[in-house]
């Protein structure tokens, strides 16, 4: 198994390796665990994260091994740049990934684990959460600034940013799930209109969010909404006819 560690971490190496080791049979099973599977740990008065990820099939194993760099190595590059650029997302610790001959196997993620009162989904699945629309709109000014950046989070969907309310009604953000992104000088206004695309498909929270990013962009809100909207109706339409088909395998299996 190779490690990398971040430096700030490397006295703990030796307790972190033994998590690793042991990660089947100790820790708490964190979310479902139904694809990738994360656990829990203490660590110093302090809980941490691990996600083992799923093996890739032979071709990913391969692809992992000579050409691209695997999920749990993007995670933690992508985590450190994040913070370089001021943008939240949970301490990155280490990565570690064990390759054999036919490439890679098994790698891991190892970062804080962060308490949060919130994800972006309870926004869209309770349209009565308190101080909705203020929260909204500051979600919004933080995509602004991931855009501002280059920053096109891929996976910018409903429960891959964590809420944290603060000091007079005033809220941070952290994004995880990290292995999708791109890094660019400048992004185009489509391509940060369709960074929105996964979040909801609720007219009412894509019209504030487009409300705030026209002030923020300097661009008409009618504009921004219906290119807003254009994305997300694309998304869903293609989501729900994946699904349709998936349904319908299933009933001729």
């Amino acid at each position: 198994m190779k490690y990398i560690f971040n430096p700030s971490f490397k006295s703990l190496e030796k307790q972190i390796r033994n998590f690793v080791n042991n990660f089947d049979t100790t820790g708490i099973l964190f979310g479902d665990g139904q694809r990738n599977k994360i656990k829990l740990f203490d660590l110093e008065n302090k809980t941490i994260n691990i996600k083992s990820f799923k093996i890739p099939n032979i071709i990913n194993q391969v692809a992992y091994k000579y050409f691209r760099k695997s999920k749990a190595r993007r995670s933690y590059e992508y985590a450190n740049k994040l913070l370089e650029n001021g943008i939240g997302t949970p301490q990155p610790i280490a990565y570690a990934e064990n390759f054999k001959l036919s490439g890679l196997e098994k790698s891991f993620y190892i970062s804080e684990h962060l308490q949060a009162e919130l994800t972006f989904r309870e926004l869209v699945l309770q349209p009565d959460y308190p101080d909705h629309e203020n929260i909204l709109r500051q979600f919004t000014r933080f995509t602004f600034d991931l855009h501002q950046k280059g920053i096109e989070f891929l996976d910018h969907s409903p429960g891959n940013t964590l809420i944290k309310k603060e000091a007079n009604n005033a809220y941070s953000f952290y994004l995880v799930d990290l292995n999708r992104m791109n890094f660019h000088d400048m992004m185009d206004f489509d391509s940060r209109m369709k960074n929105f695309n996964r979040l909801t498909p609720k007219t009412e929270m894509l019209a504030i969010m487009s409300d705030e990013y026209a002030k923020l962009y300097g661009k008409k809100y009618d504009e921004v909404f219906a290119k807003m909207c254009f994305y997300t109706n694309d998304f869903q339409t293609k989501f729900h006819r994946k699904i349709a088909r998936k349904k319908k395998l299933l009933f001729w299996r």
